[in-house]
C-alpha cells in the first residue's frame, strides 16, 4: 500500500483525523471535567455543559478562550474522535435528547478519542517507514485501530484501550528508532525538565518521549529527528527553534508552547495564532560570550 493509499485509508469512512466541531454535539465541552487552574478560569464536573457552551454547540467565547482564562480548551484535541462519535457511532443523535445518550456518548467518547490520537501516530509513522516488515506491522495496526473506532458503544466501552495502546507504541518506538537511525542523540525518555535551560543541550536527534518540558527554554535549539512523542510542551518556549524534522509531533503540543515566527516548523503544521510576531534576539546562555570574546 502506498504511503498515499494508507493516508485515505486512515481518514476514511468517517475516521478524520482532525477535529471537525461543526459535526459534533461540543462533547468536549461537556463530557470532561475543568479544574480551576492556569488552564481552566473555572470548575466544571464531567458531564456538565460549560456555561461558554451555546445551544447550537459552539463555544460562546472561542476567539477568546485565552484572555478568559480557558488556554486548556485551545491545546485540547480529538483527533476527529468527536465528530466520529456523533455522527458515526450515534448516528447524529444529539446528547441532549436524553441522560441515558449523554451518558453513553460521553463515556464512548472517552475511549474513542485515544484511538484516534492512535490512528493519528500511526499514520505519522508509515510516511516515515521505508517497506518492510515494520511498515507493514504499522499498516496492520492502522487498520485493527481503526476497525476498533467502527464498533458500537457496547464494544468500544468493553475494550482494554490501554492493551491496544501499549501495542502501537511499542510500534511507534521501533518506527521512531528506525527513523533516527545514524542521527540518534541524547536519551531523555521521559525526562522531567520542568523550566529547564536547554538551549545549549544538543538535542538533535534526541528522544524525548514522554518528556515533561514544561517551561523549558529551548531558544534556538535544533530538535531534528528528535521523536516528542507525548512530551509535555506546555509553556516551553519554541521562540527561533527548529522542528522542521522532529519526529510525532502534532498541533496540539504547539498550541501550548510559545514559538515566534523565527520557529521552524514541519509542513503540515501550522504557526499558533497566539506566538509572538515581535523581532525578539536569542541571547546565548551565560558563559558564552566570554568564551566567544577569547577566541577572537
Amino acid at each position: 500500500m502506498s504511503e498515499a493509499a494508507e493516508r485515505r485509508a486512515a481518514t476514511s469512512e468517517g475516521r478524520e483525523l482532525r477535529a471537525d466541531c461543526a459535526r459534533c454535539f461540543g462533547i468536549c465541552c461537556v463530557a470532561p471535567a475543568f479544574a480551576a487552574s492556569a488552564d481552566f478560569a473555572i470548575d466544571k464536573p464531567a458531564g456538565q455543559p460549560c456555561p461558554n457552551l451555546r445551544p447550537d454547540s459552539r463555544c460562546g467565547i472561542h476567539r477568546d478562550l485565552r484572555q478568559r482564562g480557558f488556554p486548556g480548551c485551545t491545546v485540547f484535541d480529538c483527533f476527529g474522535a468527536g465528530q466520529h462519535v456523533a455522527q458515526g457511532t450515534f448516528g447524529g443523535r444529539d446528547w441532549r435528547e436524553s441522560p441515558t445518550t449523554a451518558r453513553l456518548m460521553f463515556d464512548t467518547f472517552a475511549v474513542m478519542r485515544p484511538l484516534h490520537e492512535l490512528l493519528w501516530y500511526l499514520t505519522e509513522a508509515l510516511a516515515l517507514t521505508p517497506a518492510g516488515p515494520l511498515r507493514d506491522d504499522l499498516a496492520a495496526a492502522l487498520t485493527e485501530t481503526g476497525r476498533l473506532t467502527d464498533g458500537t458503544p457496547d464494544e468500544l466501552l468493553a475494550l482494554d484501550v490501554d492493551a491496544q495502546r501499549d501495542r502501537v507504541n511499542q510500534l511507534l518506538s521501533r518506527a521512531g528508532a528506525q527513523a533516527r537511525a545514524g542521527r540518534e542523540g541524547t536519551d531523555r525518555r521521559g525526562a522531567v525538565l520542568i523550566g529547564a535551560d536547554l538551549r545549549r543541550a544538543e538535542l538533535s536527534g534526541a528522544n524525548l518521549r514522554g518528556a515533561c518540558l514544561i517551561g523549558a527554554d529551548l531558544r534556538g535549539v535544533d530538535l531534528g529527528a528528535a521523536d516528542l512523542t507525548g512530551a509535555d510542551l506546555r509553556g516551553a518556549d519554541l521562540r527561533g527553534a527548529d522542528l522542521g524534522r522532529c519526529l510525532f509531533v502534532h498541533q496540539s503540543q504547539l498550541e501550548a508552547a510559545r514559538g515566534d515566527h523565527r520557529t521552524v516548523l514541519p509542513p503540515r503544521l501550522r504557526r499558533p495564532a497566539h506566538w509572538s510576531l515581535a523581532v525578539t534576539p536569542i541571547r546565548p546562555p551565560r558563559g558564552r560570550t566570554a568564551a566567544a570574546r577569547r577566541r577572537r
